[in-house]
């Protein structure tokens, strides 16, 4: 025992018993054999776990020099013998992963597979696709598979366990090598010899350097793995990572099959599984799943499972058997409720993408889910509930035919009895058409589960409940042929009202609330709302309940167009529109107006989700007549102007806005304005010269929005303030509102321009038809920078969400990223820009795109994220190569991006030749080599021809871009 732990047990030697002392992690290196007495407890503490991750943070501790600089951790004994610890211990568990994975965070698990790399003799600075496992010593070669079975193991758990990105952030590079990873382990099954990994002893010999008689690499050395044992557990790993790539690549779910096939053979074979690791419930799932993606299974074969059996039926579209089969489950109760569930939503998810005829399927399916609930005592879904809402008689009867054959034909427990007879009387009591009532209180079971007192108690329910309901089957020929039937309390009609949206029943509801009371009914709801613009005009109604009933139509109906409810919307405002004309001109009109901006966003809408049919003509001229309208004394809404501008706009009726409105208009609305002279701006920008006197309009009118008047008034004390005002009256607010509507890509690009024009007066921006704006500003001190900025910023970022591939407003959205010091966004934007102009970078970036100011930009990125190594490949991109800026870049110490993993991206032979001087200056003995090895490349040869260096930057060029979008994508 060491004399600190001796210490540490005298000074509680006189005290009562306690549990003993955790072994700290340095007693271990002043004691050799104290690691395996620990191991061998059959309650260790630490955990060996624990030990590793303390040995390896321990080894990797960086140490501080004289000068009190922090220098990278020392190679020395002390760090050695902690990282030979850490691997001894992951040898007692017999490196089994599983384990490793739950105890260890993947930085850690990384750097003791590393190490195990180390020790193994695996040849530094080659990839391991390029190894031959058969040649290499077994221990070797197991270190090589293991480390491949942990990256594409960590790979599907990052996709099954962890966000996304946290696989990236943690260890970058594994998704890059997952390819040359699962060659590797499909190298591993064309072996047929038994296997051998590290034990507590080789690993002994290793440190005594007992090596050098080759016991270690000896084919006897270390513990055993059969090639069956090793082959069902990389069979079960490559069939994980193969499965989650199906779902990108269909045919790898194929491969995954075969896999898990493999995997389910070797495991019946082998007699022993104690170095196999797998969840064998997850490989039949796993089995399940992939059988399901493949059809590798048919409908009538009795081996095959229900789920198979389901699955087979979608891909058939044979949906009534579905159907049945569901109804069937109802009974035996086979598949699960999460099963039942998804399947219901993959039928959903078929009707959102527009297949057609699959409604019906899903309400049948939702009603089978629901029966299955009830008989179990769960509650109902909300869909189903829904469902209930406004029933035809046929899914009613579809209801009762699924109860009955959902209970045991035999004798039905009393349970099941009880819980069908619950939802009857649910059903019953959601109905709100009587007649459906009576189907359901007049069918065989319903008289068969329920005592005659309980459906005598119901139905009388449902008799006094119908006093509030319409009954009337026949349709209605106006909308004021509505009778008014029996009043109800007040606070249930209230409700009613505030939910309904069915124009009809809201007029019925408030001749009975009337009836009731003489009050404000238009208030039931603080939420209903009606513009300011329109109020005065409503309120001024004499009639109460017409007052009421135009509020209330006109607040449903903008709510409606506000969720994009727009068929409730038309039905509301329709009945608005009938209700008024009967006697207020001036509200027609207002209603007229109304449905032509429900029908400009409607049709906006659909375009924004991608429909590219145009805009019927009648609805053009509809906006066209609102935009030339003059109706004295009218209430107008300046958004609907607004919205009938950005419409014009967004369908190119340039040649009305540039030559047929009437000039009076371009005179009055601010809107009409600036859509005419950005419709002439961008008409003329495809010409052969670019118009700067449109242009030079266009900017001073912005230019004026942006602009801040200052007047000097004395204060009351003698002192003189400053008052400052827009000059224009169209706010920023209002100019970026009115932006936000647009969507046709030239006028936003023309706006993004002149944008950046005006912001890049005060700070540097990039975009296009930059040419046709003035350079100067007469009156600079009265821009609003701040505006500016904030508006180039909400305009670009709206542009993206309408085309994020659009490489111009991608560049400009990292450069306002650069002028605001937001390195890393910026730099994602620039590798954007890059990627979506080549294919992801396997074509070259256009000159234009990465010009040199933009390259200069990336590499002030780096360099402020102390990336240096980054900037020196990055010095190369530039039509003349940096060499001052690479070379100060790799002189910094501090780098913290990989180094040396960059060397293979270099191609300018004076940049490698400066860092194997740098290297061999410090000392750097492995990464000179890795440099000089770089150096050496037959295809960097300068006496080589012109086209063959050229062919090496490229293709180098690719590599670095595509390794430093995933990086900071």
């Amino acid at each position: 025992m060491s004399a600190e732990a001796a210490d540490r047990v005298a000074a509680v030697g006189g005290s009562r018993p306690s549990t003993p002392l955790q072994t700290s992690w340095f007693e271990f290196l002043l004691d050799g054999s104290l690691l395996e007495k620990h191991l061998e407890k059959s309650n260790p503490d630490p955990l060996p776990v624990q030990l590793i991750i303390q040995f390896l943070e321990q080894a990797s501790k960086p140490s501080v020099n004289e000068q009190n600089q922090v220098q990278p951790p020392a190679d020395n004994r002390r760090n050695r013998t902690l990282k030979l610890l850490a691997l001894k211990v992951a040898a007692h568990m017999k490196w089994d992963l599983d384990v490793l994975e739950k105890g260890l965070t993947i930085p850690v698990l990384n750097m003791l597979l590393n190490e195990l790399l180390c020790v193994s003799k695996v040849p530094p600075g080659v990839k391991h696709v390029d190894l031959d496992l058969s040649t290499l010593p077994p221990t070797t070669a197991m270190a090589v598979i293991i480390y491949n079975r942990w990256a594409i193991r960590t790979i599907v758990l990052s996709i099954l366990s962890y966000p996304q990105c946290l696989i990236l952030v943690l260890c970058p590079q594994l998704k890059e090598q997952a390819a040359d990873s699962i060659s590797v382990l499909e190298g591993a099954l064309r072996l047929k010899k038994d296997f051998y990994v590290h034990t507590l002893r080789t690993l002994d010999l290793l440190a005594a350097d007992a090596a050098a008689n080759g016991e270690t690499e000896s084919s006897t050395a270390g513990l055993r793995i059969s090639a069956d044992e090793l082959h069902c557990q990389v069979h079960y790993d490559l069939g994980g990572i193969f499965f989650q790539h199906g779902f990108t690549d269909q045919p790898a779910f194929e491969k995954a099959r075969d896999h898990f096939r493999q995997t389910k053979e070797l495991l019946r074979k082998l007699d022993s599984t104690v170095h196999v690791h797998l969840d064998e419930k997850r490989l039949a799932g796993y089995w399940n799943a992939c059988k399901a993606m493949t059809g590798d299974c048919e409908p009538s074969d009795p081996q095959s499972t229900l789920y198979d059996q389901i699955n087979s039926l979608i891909r058939a579209n044979n949906y009534q058997a579905v159907i049945e089969a569901f109804i069937k489950d109802n009974v035996s109760r086979s598949l699960p409720n999460h099963f039942r569930q998804s399947v219901l939503r993959e039928f959903l998810y078929k009707v959102q993408q527009g297949e057609s005829g699959l409604d019906l399927v899903c309400h049948k399916l939702c009603v089978c889910n629901a029966v299955r609930d009830a008989l179990e005592g769960e509650v109902l879904s909300v869909r189903f509930q829904q469902l209930l809402f406004k029933p035809r008689k046929l899914m009613v009867d579809f209801i009762l035919e699924v109860c009955t054959r959902s209970l045991e034909k035999d004798r039905p427990s009393e349970t099941s009895r009880r819980h069908m007879a619950n939802f009857l009387k649910t059903l019953c009591e959601s109905l709100e058409d009587l007649s459906l009532v009576f189907v359901v209180s007049s069918h065989k079971l319903f008289m068969e589960l329920l005592k005659e007192e309980e459906r005598k108690v119901l139905v009388e329910q449902m008799r006094k409940r119908s006093a509030t309901i319409n009954l009337s089957g026949k349709p209605l020929p106006s909308f004021y042929d509505i009778p008014a039937s029996a009043s109800v309390n007040i606070g249930q009609l209230e409700q009613q009202l505030i939910l309904s949206l069915e124009p009809r029943r809201i007029r019925q509801i408030l001749i009975e609330l009337h009836g009731m009371a003489e009050r404000p009914f238009w208030r039931v709801n603080s939420k209903w709302e009606v513009p300011p613009d329109y109020i005065n005009v409503i309120l001024g109604i004499k009639d109460n309940l017409t007052k009421d009933l135009v509020y209330i139509l006109m607040a449903k109906g903008l709510h409606c167009i506000a969720i994009k409810d727009f068929v409730h919307a038309r039905q509301l405002f329709s009945a608005c529109l009938e209700l008024v004309t009967e006697f207020s001109p001036k509200l027609r009109q207002v209603m007229l107006n109304e449905m032509l901006l429900l029908e400009v966003r409607a049709h906006e809408t659909m375009a924004s989700e991608g429909s590219k049919e145009r805009p019927p003509p009648d609805l053009v001229s509809r906006v066209r007549g609102y935009l030339e309208m003059r109706i004295h004394d009218l209430p107008l809404r300046q958004v609907v102007g607004e919205e009938c501008v950005a419409f014009m706009l967004n369908w190119r009726e340039n040649d009305y806005l540039t030559l047929q409105v009437p000039p009076s208009l371009v005179m009055n609305n601010p809107y009409i304005k600036i859509g005419q002279l950005l419709a002439s701006t961008c008409k003329e920008l495809p010409g052969p010269k670019e118009s700067r006197r449109t242009a030079k309009e266009l900017w001073d009118v912005v230019v004026q929005i942006c602009s801040m008047s200052i007047q000097h008034k004395r204060n009351n004390d003698g002192r003189v303030g400053l008052i400052k005002h827009r000059e224009s009256s169209m706010g920023i607010i209002k100019f970026i509102t009115f932006i936000k509507k647009l969507r046709e890509p030239l006028v936003l690009t023309t706006l993004i321009s002149l944008f950046v024009r005006l912001h890049s007066i005060v700070r540097v921006l990039t975009a296009e038809h930059l040419s046709i704006w003035p350079s100067t500003l007469p009156n600079i001190q009265a821009v609003d920078v701040e505006a500016v900025a904030v508006t180039v910023k909400e305009l670009v970022s709206y542009a993206l969400t309408l085309n994020p591939n659009n490489q111009s407003w991608l560049i400009t959205q990292a450069d306002i990223y650069f002028v605001t010091n937001q390195y890393s966004a910026a730099l994602n934007f620039y590798f954007q820009a890059g990627a979506v102009c080549s294919d992801f970078f396997t074509k070259a970036v256009p000159p234009d795109v990465y010009t040199d100011q933009v390259l200069k930009r990336m590499i002030k990125c780096c360099s402020m994220m102390n990336c240096h190594t980054q900037v020196a490949v990055l010095c190369q991109f530039l039509r003349e190569v940096d060499y001052m800026t690479a070379f100060k870049a790799l002189q910094e110490q501090n780098s913290h991006d990989s180094m040396d993993s960059f060397y293979d991206y270099i191609w300018d032979v004076t940049i490698l030749e400066y860092l194997t001087h740098i290297h061999h200056k410090r000392g750097e003995i492995e990464k000179r080599q890795i440099a000089i090895k770089a150096i050496g490349q037959t295809e960097l040869n300068t006496s080589n021809p012109e086209e063959v260096l050229q062919l090496a930057a490229q293709k180098r060029k690719k590599r670095f871009l595509q390794a430093m979008a995933k990086l900071y994508f």
